[in-house]
């Protein structure tokens, strides 16, 4: 019936209180020699020792929560939560404040695991960030030291170097336009210029812009059969030519040569249209799908840098379409291929 590990007071009064009345009881009934004198004295001991010996320890023990109460509702420290410390809580049992203090642990270690993790992101962002200017820098700082050295004598090796140290410089302020996007995409300082129009219309314009690079390939960009029939979206026209265009020219990098590149639009509940951009590449391993979005993240560090880029194209990507308050999501196989999609909404009148 006892428990002997977290007993309530009830509970260990009412063990104490039986464990002094019965012997009692059972003296009343050797001296008297009646049965119901004994019962009525381990009654009566039982009841005096129950409401006595609990008085005693919650006044005792509640004393010792009171103050570990005291400390939880000061470090939070709002009116509503002192209000009810000063009202609420001398009306709770032992019971019910050993189980608020238990909530309240279980939610400071949560909020613990969130700041922990919040913290390696934060060490693995500035990592990423410092390798990503460390790498330009480091080529600026080789070319000028050649240069320097002699070899500005040599028109040849002159013109090569400065082209070079022109691309470095490029590729840092992209890499620190992007990361002023970002932050403005974060903070809503971004503002967003919505307006009715044709989202075929804007993916045929992205397809004609990234051409060029797409018949380097030999690979072949289309909307889907059925999918051509115009559907209206309300959006920043702008900001969307930048998420396709980004989308489009990530399938091209990555897409195998002879691939295809396939546009999907659905008008799914009337309020919302899905956009899907789908390739035959070399897919993307299931393990690194949930951080694909992230700053900075690479599936392969080494051959991505080979390709260009910053890392950040699909994290400003996914911010734009949260800014919408819209969602974004991928699929992907190895050696079959990925899909990337992202919703609108629907026509506004």
């Amino acid at each position: 019936m006892f428990a002997t590990k977290n007993l309530s007071p009830q509970k260990l009064s009412a063990f104490t209180a039986a464990i002094v009345s019965l012997p009692e009881g059972l003296a009343f009934y050797f001296i008297k020699e009646k049965w119901w004198v004994g019962l009525l004295a381990t009654a009566l001991t039982f009841i005096g020792a129950y409401f006595l010996i609990r008085f005693v320890l919650e006044w005792f023990i509640y004393r010792k929560i009171k103050l570990i109460y005291k400390f939880i509702y000061q470090t939070k420290a709002t009116k509503r939560e002192e209000m009810y410390y000063k009202y609420i809580l001398p009306q709770k049992s032992i019971d019910e404040v050993r189980e608020d203090v238990e909530n309240w642990a279980k939610q400071q270690k949560a909020e613990l695991e969130v700041l922990q993790q919040n913290e390696a992101y934060r060490r693995e962002f500035l990592q990423n960030l410092a390798h990503e200017f460390k790498t330009p820098i480091f080529a600026i700082q080789g070319y000028v030291d050649t240069l320097l050295s002699g070899a500005m004598h040599n028109p040849g090796t002159q013109q090569r170097f400065l082209q070079n140290t022109a691309k470095n410089v490029d590729r840092m302020v992209t890499l620190v336009s992007d990361l002023d996007e970002i932050s403005k995409l974060e903070s809503g300082e971004q503002p967003l210029y919505k307006e009715n129009f044709i989202i075929q219309d804007l993916i045929r314009e992205v397809f004609e812009t990234l051409s060029i690079h797409a018949s380097q390939k030999r690979i072949h960009c289309s909307i889907k059969k059925g999918c051509e029939s115009p559907i209206t979206v309300f959006a920043d026209k702008e900001k969307i030519r930048q998420v396709v265009n980004n989308l489009v020219e990530n399938a091209i990098k990555y897409g195998k040569a002879e691939g295809q590149i396939t546009a999907s639009i659905y008008n799914t509940d009337g309020k919302r249209v899905l956009i899907e951009f789908s390739d035959d590449g070399i897919g993307i391993a299931e393990e690194h799908l949930p951080r694909i979005f992230e700053r900075f993240y690479r599936t392969d560090r080494g051959r991505s840098r080979d390709v260009g880029g910053t890392g950040l194209g699909l994290a400003i990507c996914k911010h734009i379409i949260e800014a919408h308050k819209q969602s974004m999501h991928v699929r992907s196989k190895l050696d079959i291929g990925t899909t990337i999609g992202f919703t609108l909404a629907g026509k506004k009148d």
